[in-house]
C-alpha cells in the first residue's frame, strides 16, 4: 500500500506545521501548529480535510508533537478542547513540561491585544492531561500495528524526530532539527533506518552558514557596540529555547568583559523555562552536562526580570521580549518605543514568517515606516541586525541527514517555495532520491515497501546447495617459468521463480509442472570447419573416415579448447567433445552438408542457455590450422 501525505500546514511556507500521514491504514497527525501571521481561524490548519463529519478521534490513530514552538503545537488545545479530538497524543517529557508555558504566554498576549480567544487557560490544562510523554528511543506501540519512536533533534529542549512504522512501511518526520551542536543543545542523532519516506523541514534550504564561533562573535560585537554608545538592544525571541542560548552567550561575555549594562527578561514564563532547563539538564549539550556539577549554566548572574516602567528609562540595556517575530505582544510594544531612535538596535531571529513585522523589518531599508494597520505606523530609524545563527539546520545539514538515512523518497515542508525547489533538484541530482514539496491542503502519494512471506520448494533449496565451481589461473611472481596457480571458487548463486498465488520460490525446472505445460527444449545446430594445408590434403583421405583417427583429432581439439576454457568441465563422449550443453562431433565426408573437401568439419549443437559459450568455442575451432606435423602426431598416437 502507498503512503498518503496530506499537508495541512507548512506547505511551501514557514508556519502552522501539520502533516497527516496515512500509512498502511493508520492515520497519524504530525504536529498541530498555528500561523503567527493571522489572529483568526486562518491561523489554524484546515481540519475539515481530515473528517467531513468532525469525528477526528475515529479519523486519526494518534497525534505526534515534535516540540513546543507555537508553529508546531499552537493549534493543539483548539483541536482537542474545541473540536473534540480525544485520541492518543505523544510528545517528549520536556515538550510536555514546556508546552503549557508557550501556550499560556501566547494566550495572555492575545488577551492583552483584545483579540478573541480561540482557547482558554483551562483548555490548555485539559489538553495537556491527554498527552503521553515518551523517552528518546523508547518504542511505543500505539496499537498492535503502529509503533513510533523518538530521536534527539537538537533545535530546542525536548525537540524530537519521530519514526513511525506500520507493517513493512516506515517513515521519519523530522520536525525542526539542527545537525550541529550549540551552547545549549547537542546535534540531532538518529539510527540508520530502512525508510520509505523522510518528511524534512527546509527552513534554510539554500543557506550555508559560517562556523558557530564566527556567528557568536559577530552577535556579541553588534550588541557591545550598541550598548557602549548608550543604545538599547531589543532581542525579540520566544521565552523558550533561543532565549536561553543567547542568555548563556551574553552572561558569559558580560563576565569576561566586566560589563555593567543590565540584561532583562520581559516574560515570567522565561524564568519558569530557565527552571525547567536546570531540571532537564540531560537533554542539553555535552558541555553543559559536563560542567553541571560545578556550575549550572542557567544560573545567569547578569540577567534579571524586566518591569514595564523601564521601557523609556534612560541608559543602555539589553531586553529579551516575546514573541520572536514581533507579531504582537510585548516585543512589538517595545519596538514602537525604541524603533525611532538611531542609537538603538533590534536583533531579529534567523527566520520570520512572511507577513509578520519581523519579516517586514528584514527586507526594509532604514529609515522606513512599518504599517501595522490602517491607523498605526511605526517610524523605524534604529539599527536592524539579523541573527546569523539559528536552531534550524542549514542546507548542508539537510543533505547530510537525507544521505545518512537514504530513504526512497523525501517530502519537504517548512520552507519557502523557491528555495525548496532548489533543494529538491539537489537531492534528486546528487543523491538520486525522489523529492517533492507540496503546498498546503495538497495530498501526495508515496509508494511504500510491502514484504511477502514465501515458502521454498525442496528442488530450489537443493539447487542452492549444489556446488558452482569456477577455476582461475593466476601468475605467481614475475618469473615466467613458474607455473600459474589454479584457484577454485564456489560462488553459489541460484535462480528461482516466485509464484504469487500461493507465494513460493521454485526452481526453473518446476515451473513447467506448476503451469501444466509440456517441456520444449530449443537447440541450435551449426557446422564449422578446421582448415588444413595442401600438404596433407591427399593423406587426409586415407584416415579421416577412421573412427580411431576421428577420436585422435577430437583429443587434439579437446586440448586446444580446454586451454582457453579452464573453468569449464569438458567431457569426452562417443560422438565428440562437450562443454556444458555444447557438443562438437566430426562430420564424415559423405555426411557433411558443406561439401568442402579442404576442411575438417565439426557439427556443433547447443541449448539457448549456452549461446555465448558456443560461439566462443566455434570461433576457436575455426582458427585451428592443421599441418602435416599435427597429422603425424595423430598417427603416432593411433599406432601407440
Amino acid at each position: 500500500m502507498a503512503i498518503e501525505c496530506l499537508v495541512l500546514g507548512a506547505g511551501q511556507e514557514v508556519g502552522k506545521s501539520c502533516v497527516v500521514v496515512t500509512i498502511n491504514g493508520k492515520r497519524i497527525m504530525f504536529d498541530c501548529g498555528m500561523h503567527m501571521r493571522y489572529t483568526d481561524l486562518r491561523q489554524y490548519p484546515d481540519f475539515s480535510l481530515i473528517s467531513d463529519s468532525g469525528d477526528f478521534t475515529s479519523s486519526l490513530s494518534c497525534v505526534i508533537i515534535t516540540h513546543f514552538h507555537l508553529d508546531h503545537i499552537g493549534a493543539l488545545p483548539y483541536f482537542t478542547q474545541v473540536l473534540g479530538y480525544d485520541g492518543p497524543i505523544y510528545m517528549t517529557y520536556p515538550t510536555k513540561a514546556l508546552a503549557p508555558l508557550a501556550l499560556e504566554d501566547y494566550r495572555k498576549q492575545t488577551e492583552r491585544r483584545g483579540e478573541k480567544e480561540q482557547f482558554t487557560a483551562e483548555h490548555i490544562a485539559d489538553c495537556m492531561k491527554k498527552v503521553t510523554a515518551v523517552d528518546l528511543k523508547q518504542t511505543i506501540h500505539v496499537d498492535k500495528d503502529l509503533q513510533i519512536q523518538a530521536y534527539y533533534a537538537g533545535h530546542v529542549l525536548g525537540a524530537a524526530m519521530f519514526y513511525a512504522k506500520v507493517g513493512d512501511a516506515a517513515l521519519v518526520y523530522t520536525g525542526d532539527y539542527n545537525m550541529v551542536p550549540d551552547r545549549l543543545l547537542g546535534a540531532a542523532q538518529i539510527d540508520r533506518l530502512q525508510l520509505d519516506l523522510v518528511i524534512s523541514e527546509s527552513t534554510y534550504a539554500t543557506t550555508y552558514r559560517d562556523s558557530k564561533y564566527v556567528q557568536e562573535r559577530e552577535f556579541l560585537k553588534a550588541v557591545h557596540k550598541c550598548v557602549a554608545s548608550g543604545g538599547k538592544v531589543l532581542i525579540p525571541t520566544n521565552a523558550l529555547g533561543r532565549a536561553q542560548e543567547l542568555c548563556m552567550l551574553l552572561d558569559d561575555y558580560w563576565e569576561r568583559t566586566n560589563l555593567k549594562v543590565p540584561i532583562y527578561f520581559s516574560s515570567g514564563s522565561t524564568i519558569q523555562a530557565n527552571l525547567y532547563h536546570r531540571i532537564l539538564i540531560n537533554w542539553t549539550s555535552q558541555k553543559v552536562k559536563d560542567t553541571h556539577a560545578r556550575h549550572n549554566a542557567f544560573d545567569f548572574k547578569n540577567v534579571k526580570s524586566f518591569d514595564r516602567s523601564l521601557i523609556n528609562a534612560p541608559g543602555p540595556c539589553v531586553l529579551f521580549a516575546s514573541p520572536g517575530m514581533l507579531g504582537g505582544g510585548f516585543s512589538l510594544e517595545v519596538l514602537k518605543q525604541w524603533a525611532p531612535y538611531e542609537e538603538n538596535l533590534v536583533m531579529l531571529p534567523g527566520s520570520c514568517s512572511t507577513g509578520t513585522v519581523g519579516s517586514k523589518l528584514m527586507s526594509a531599508k532604514i529609515p522606513t515606516q512599518i504599517k501595522l494597520d490602517e491607523n498605526v505606523k511605526i517610524d523605524v530609524r534604529c539599527q536592524i541586525y539579523k541573527l546569523a545563527f539559528s536552531a534550524h539546520t542549514d542546507a548542508k545539514g539537510i543533505m547530510d541527514l537525507v544521505k545518512f538515512l537514504s530513504p526512497k523518497h523525501v517530502l519537504l515542508v517548512h520552507g519557502e517555495k523557491p528555495k525548496m525547489a532548489a533543494l529538491k533538484e539537489k537531492i534528486q541530482s546528487e543523491l538520486g532520491i525522489e523529492c517533492c514539496y507540496p503546498a498546503n491542503n495538497e495530498t501526495v502519494t508515496i509508494p511504500s515497501t510491502h514484504h511477502i512471506e514465501a515458502g521454498v520448494s525442496d528442488a530450489f533449496l537443493q539447487s542452492c546447495l549444489a556446488p558452482n565451481f569456477k577455476f582461475w589461473k593466476t601468475n605467481v611472481g614475475s618469473d615466467e617459468r613458474t607455473p600459474p596457480l589454479l584457484q577454485v571458487y564456489d560462488d553459489r548463486v541460484s535462480q528461482g521463480i516466485l509464484t504469487l498465488q500461493n507465494p513460493r520460490v521454485i526452481s526453473q525446472n518446476e515451473l513447467r509442472d506448476v503451469l501444466g505445460l509440456e517441456n520444449h527444449l530449443v537447440k541450435f545446430d551449426h557446422c564449422c570447419s578446421a582448415a588444413y594445408d595442401s600438404e596433407i590434403s591427399n593423406a587426409a583421405s586415407d584416415w579421416l573416415p577412421s573412427t580411431s583417427q576421428r577420436n585422435s583429432l577430437l583429443q587434439l581439439l579437446f586440448g586446444i579448447v580446454s586451454r582457453d576454457f579452464p573453468d569449464c568441465i569438458m567431457h569426452d563422449c562417443q560422438k565428440g567433445i562437450q562443454v556444458g550443453s555444447f557438443v562438437a562431433s566430426m562430420c564424415s565426408r559423405e555426411e557433411c552438408p558443406s561439401g568442402n573437401a579442404d576442411a575438417l568439419h565439426f557439427r556443433c549443437t547447443w541449448s539457448a542457455t549456452d549461446e555465448e559459450l558456443a560461439w566462443k568455442v566455434i570461433s576457436l575451432v575455426k582458427n585451428v590450422k592443421l599441418s602435416s606435423a599435427s597429422l603425424d602426431s595423430f598417427r603416432v598416437l593411433m599406432d601407440f
